[in-house]
């Protein structure tokens, strides 16, 4: 299914066609207004801050009975998550488009991995889901109030004051809770700091005075949260082509069981870098290199010199930069910094990147349900 992707463009009538008919100024399908990658987390007077969670970006539209969840990409949302869809049907107000992040809380921190455990093809999977692992919708922008006032070319303080007075109506509700803001970047600096282990993905930066810009990203930036860690190297794979070396294979011993376990992988490198490689992991090769998960194979990177990869000793410990960890896997690939040769290979543990804490940051914000 093709979707139009210049800015603000509306999606194709194909997309279109997979939503129900909203009689509102705003219906589904509609492009959220998207941020701009950045360094650092910008300063100034004009800008506002919120923690940016590890969840899935939601369009949520309420007509009367009827309530859509809509994706970030445009796509329908609604079947996974029969208990926000309920929540909403409950809310007093009828007409409303509310702009947000979907999140899943379990044992007091954000579980991405319980989250993605959502998206399943069968209906009974999911009622299972909806009652073992109920999500939250957090909620950080507010384009079309109770009384069916479109809100998107007010400045994003009118919309959040709106937001605010919208939620605060409702009094508490489970499974729905405002995200927090702050004009102070030295807060923000501290949630960049302090709330990884509850789940903060981030910060995001919005321009005070900007309307909300759908399908744009001038009028909001995001700061991820990178983090590093300590790996051991436990193998490595060919490029396709060159005999260069393509990735380093990455591991991490689990304390239970002393075993390493493959957690993800490295190619990151400057054209010097990589040169440099061959000398350092080719003496090195040596079964089993990973003792408890092993890579799977074939890979993109394995070449005819290699079928699959190739184990090495031990020995090795690299430094990376990653920005998430779930389900004991980096989720996406990891930059290499530096090799540690003053790191014992065996205190490379899952406890540097398992999260720790956060139950109270999540109740004090409302993400626990029942809280």
């Amino acid at each position: 299914m093709k979707v139009d992707a210049r800015v603000g463009a509306v999606p194709s009538e194909a997309l279109a066609a997979s939503f129900p008919p909203l009689d509102l100024p705003i219906p589904p399908p509609f492009p959220p207004m998207e941020a701009r990658s950045v360094a650092e987390i910008p300063a100034g007077p004009g800008w506002i801050y919120e923690p940016k969670w590890d969840g899935f970006r939601c369009l949520a539209f309420r007509h009367r009975e009827q309530v859509v969840l809509q994706s970030k990409a445009g796509q329908p949302l609604t079947r996974y998550f029969p208990e926000v869809v309920e929540m909403l049907a409950r809310l007093a107000p009828t007409r409303f488009v509310l702009d947000g992040e979907i999140v899943v809380a379990q044992d007091g921190v954000l579980s991405f991995d319980d989250l993605l455990q959502r998206i399943h093809p069968a209906a009974s999977r999911v009622q299972k889901l909806a009652r073992a692992t109920p999500a939250t919708l957090l909620v950080f922008d507010l384009l079309l109030d109770a009384g069916g006032q479109s809100l998107i070319q007010r400045p994003f303080t009118e919309r959040r004051a709106a937001l605010e007075s919208f939620v605060a109506a409702l009094g508490a509700v489970d499974g729905l809770a405002p995200s927090p803001v702050t004009p102070d970047r030295a807060i923000a600096e501290r949630w960049m700091q302090e709330l990884g282990a509850a789940g903060l993905d981030g910060v995001m930066a919005k321009k005070a005075a900007e309307p909300y810009r759908s399908g744009e990203r001038t009028g909001m930036q995001k700061i991820k949260r990178m983090r590093t860690a300590e790996c051991v190297v436990g193998g490595f794979r060919y490029a396709s082509q060159g005999g260069e070396i393509g990735s380093l294979l990455l591991g991490l011993y689990d304390d239970d069981d002393g075993l390493l376990h493959h957690v993800g992988f490295s190619s990151s490198f400057t054209r010097d870098e990589r040169r440099g490689l061959r000398p350092i992991l080719e003496p090195l090769v040596e079964t089993p290199g990973f003792t408890g998960s092993a890579p799977g194979g074939p890979s993109r990177w394995a070449s005819e010199r290699s079928t699959e990869w190739q184990p090495l000793r031990n020995v090795l410990v690299a430094e990376v930069r990653y920005d998430h960890f779930s389900g004991d896997r980096f989720r996406h690939g990891t930059k290499f910094l530096r090799w540690r040769p003053d790191k014992n290979p065996r205190r490379c543990t899952f406890d540097q990147v398992r999260s720790r804490g956060g139950r109270g940051v999540l109740r004090q914000f409302g993400l626990e349900r029942g809280a």
